[in-house]
């Protein structure tokens, strides 16, 4: 039996001609990410280890990107803890106030990440570079600490998933209607440590923003990772924004999938995420009249520059309702002084909404966004569980940038063909 895409890179890494799905391996690792919240976690496990250099300063990149800027004094004493490291070790990649951006946007645009790489992250949305073709998974900050030091981390190989994915998607459905389509398809256990590996003929039609989305909330179906095959399209990207030596890896004709699903983007509607779970999916069609008092639209996982021009197109020559809160955040510094010289931002403003630098803040309830109790929100961005942007009694509906931006107008969820578009 042949090897899928994740396992040929991940054989490769192991020194290994072959590996199977439950396998046990070290593999050498390419890049070590953590954040702020994480890597303060990982810096003082390497100091009870004893060990305080890393295995290459040219292969970690620490971005304070969650509570930043800093938000309280413990999340300024975060900082300055991964600060320190930083000059300590003489990382290459630290990336501070002023030339950041939010990680897992800001590391493909660095061209940090290629094709064949394997990459581990203390944060769980590292699944994002699959978009690229590389492996790259989410871990906890012990394992982070350990990949600092020794450059390899143990994986348990994982299964797969095949998404044959076929047409071209209609006007204002975006890859985040495909995910959330196909996480309420399978559920938020329904690729629990498998790989979710796409294919077919209309990954074409997909954009790597629409595939960066894709790859990042492959997570909230509970996947190892997520990752797509390297076109024209993902090379064209590495070209542009990366110097490093890339390398293709292709799933073999015999490989073994515990499950193949066949997706026409074509028959897909706009889909909104209910509370509390990613899972539980409507169309556009299928919502009622749901009132809603703040949109958010940006992070990781909807942060890019199509992103923000769906947004803008929905909102341009149109005001927000009154009282609606409108937040949007451009997920790295390069984004937002693209997008304000395409007058984006002038869009956004005189819509009524506020537009922020780039941080993770109000996705996890951390800053700049939070919400009371019985408040409602729309937003751009990857996880809708209780209390995930504030109050308990809160609610938070996933949606793509473009039915975000019309919520923001209507004040309820709603789809941009109801302004006309």
């Amino acid at each position: 039996m042949g090897m899928t895409m994740t396992q040929k890179i991940l054989a490769a890494h192991g020194g290994l001609d072959k590996v199977e799905a439950g396998q046990l391996i070290e593999a050498d690792l390419d890049l070590v990410l953590g954040n702020d919240v994480t890597s303060p976690v990982a810096i003082r496990e390497m100091e009870k280890m004893n060990k305080k250099g890393v295995f290459d300063k040219d292969k970690i990149a620490l971005v304070p990107d969650h509570f930043t800027p800093n938000k309280d004094i413990k999340s300024a004493e975060h900082c300055k803890c991964l600060r320190e490291f930083a000059i300590n070790n003489d990382i290459t990649n630290y990336f501070e106030i002023g030339e950041m951006g939010i990680e897992h946007a800001l590391l493909p645009e660095k061209g940090l990440v290629v094709a064949g790489d394997v990459v581990i992250g203390a944060d769980s949305h590292t699944c994002t570079y699959g978009a690229l073709g590389a492996f790259s998974t989410g871990v906890g900050s012990t394992d982070m600490a350990a990949g600092m030091v020794t450059g390899k981390a143990w994986f348990k190989v994982p299964s797969a998933l095949k998404f044959v994915l076929t047409g071209k998607p209609n006007k204002w459905v975006s890859g985040k209607d495909i995910i959330l389509h196909i996480i309420g398809m399978i559920g938020v256990d329904g690729a629990l440590y498998k790989s979710m590996e796409f294919v077919g003929d209309g990954i074409a039609s997909l954009t790597m923003d629409d595939r960066f989305t894709i790859a990042n909330m492959a997570i909230e179906a509970g996947a190892k990772n997520g990752i797509f095959p390297v076109d024209e399209k993902t090379i064209a990207y590495m070209k542009e924004h990366s110097t490093k030596e890339y390398k293709i890896y292709e799933a073999d004709d015999d490989a073994e999938y515990e499950k193949t699903y066949v997706i026409d983007l074509s028959t897909l509607k706009s889909t909104v995420a209910f509370p509390h779970l990613p899972e539980n999916t409507k169309t556009i069609d299928e919502v009622d009249n749901i009132k809603i008092d703040q949109v958010v639209i940006g992070s990781c996982t909807n942060g890019r520059m199509e992103d923000l021009r769906a947004a803008a197109k929905v909102l341009e020559g149109r005001k927000v309702a009154k009282g609606m809160r409108v937040i949007v955040f451009p997920a790295t510094q390069a984004i937002y002084l693209q997008a304000m010289e395409e007058g984006l931002l002038a869009t956004f403003i005189k819509a009524g909404a506020v537009v922020s630098t780039p941080t993770c803040g109000p996705c996890l309830g951390g800053h700049m966004g939070i919400l009371a109790a019985g408040e409602r929100a729309v937003a751009t961005t990857n996880r809708n569980f209780v209390g995930r942007m504030g109050h308990v009694e809160s609610e938070v509906y996933l949606a793509s940038p473009a039915v975000a931006a019309a919520s923001a107008v209507t004040g309820k969820i709603s789809a941009p063909c109801e302004l006309g578009l």
